[in-house]
């Protein structure tokens, strides 16, 4: 079977893994929240949207900026996701879960970024 590059990449894998996360704790939010919802889903998407159009890219520094826009989107995630915890509006399981692999995206996105030839 064929497969896109940025289908073999094991953060692409991390970050899709996060959205389906990322989408239940979405949906389990109070319907007063829903902009923190809207942002989370938005950012949590720009994530492996970004690191997809990143592994399509040939120009390093073109491929790089991608993946710089992945980490900011998931740092973004990972600030909703306290906003979350500290307005105890989520189940802290899911919200533990989510941050685990953030914490591995970023540390993946971050090694490719200063990886990348310049």
């Amino acid at each position: 079977m064929d497969h896109f590059e940025h289908e073999r990449l094991d953060v692409y894998k991390t970050a899709i893994q996060f959205v389906g996360i990322a989408d239940q704790l979405i949906d389990a939010l109070p319907r007063g929240r829903r902009h923190l919802a809207d942002q989370l889903g938005r950012a949590s998407t720009s994530v492996s949207l970004n690191i997809a159009e990143g592994a399509g890219e040939f120009a390093p520094a073109e491929k790089a900026r991608f993946y710089r826009i992945a980490r900011r989107s998931a740092t973004e995630c990972a600030a909703i996701l306290d906003v979350c915890a500290t307005l105890r509006i989520a189940d802290p399981t899911p919200l533990a879960a989510c941050r685990d692999l953030l914490l591995r995206i970023v540390a993946m996105l971050t090694k490719m970024v200063l990886n990348a030839p310049h």
